[in-house]
């Protein structure tokens, strides 16, 4: 399996970037993906997860500002990203684990000026 996030980039704070992860191979399964992020400096944190039937979990920071969606025929997975802030400014990586085994993405950054 692989993963491919896409759709990072440079955004003003209070604008909006859409990211995707795409799973290669035999795709997610049945799995929860996770998306994490790493600021500079920072350790890696996970943010928002999303289960196979879309049950969905959020930090505080992001609840009413990030959306974690999933589209399991396509074997994607999307994060809309809104209110964006300069402490979103990070690395971001999704992430799943299938048969006991972590598949990371290569990450996609975003930066958030103020």
């Amino acid at each position: 399996v692989q993963l491919v996030e896409s759709g990072g980039g440079l955004v003003q704070a209070g604008g909006s970037l859409r990211l995707s992860c795409a799973a290669s191979g035999t795709g997610f399964g049945f799995n929860a993906v996770d998306w994490y992020r790493q600021a500079p400096g920072k350790r890696r944190e996970l943010f928002a997860s999303i289960t196979f039937d879309s049950n969905v979990y959020y930090i505080d920071s992001v609840k009413g500002r990030f959306t974690i969606t999933r589209d399991n025929a396509e074997n994607t997975v999307y994060l809309q990203m809104n209110s964006l802030e300069p402490g979103d400014t990070a690395v971001y990586f999704c992430h799943a684990q299938i048969h006991y085994y972590d598949f990371w993405g290569q990450g996609t950054r975003v930066t958030v000026s103020s």
